[in-house]
């Protein structure tokens, strides 16, 4: 007799059941699937704000912004999720499609990637 890997009921029914039902499996994947410590939390927090704040600054794909701007909106240059660098040497920091670069007086040039 198998036993739900959730509650510890006994499971009916067919033989590679592992849970009892439905509840218990979603309760299962969601402890299985959270984020498993504070670190990745705040981490994945501080990338979602940043997608918002160049997602806000830039709705046409393509803008000009300063740093000041960014900063005053709690954009966090520490975190990024891929670097670009041209052909001609501009390297380009990237959360998901939303990038950005700096320019001269402290300016950044905001882009969006193409899906």
């Amino acid at each position: 007799m198998k036993h739900c890997l959730e509650c510890g009921e006994k499971i009916l029914g067919r033989e590679d059941k592992k849970f009892c039902g439905d509840g218990c499996r979603n309760t299962y994947n969601n402890k299985m699937n959270k984020d498993s410590n504070n670190l990745m939390r705040n981490i994945n927090n501080k990338l979602r704000k940043n997608y918002r704040i160049l997602n806000e600054l830039n709705p046409d794909g393509k803008s000009k912004t300063t740093k000041t701007k960014l900063l005053s909106k709690g954009f966090d240059f520490e975190y990024i999720t891929s670097i670009y660098t041209t052909k001609t040497g501009n390297i380009y920091y990237f959360l998901y499609n939303q990038g950005y670069m700096a320019i001269e007086n402290e300016g950044f040039v905001l882009v969006k990637k193409d899906n």
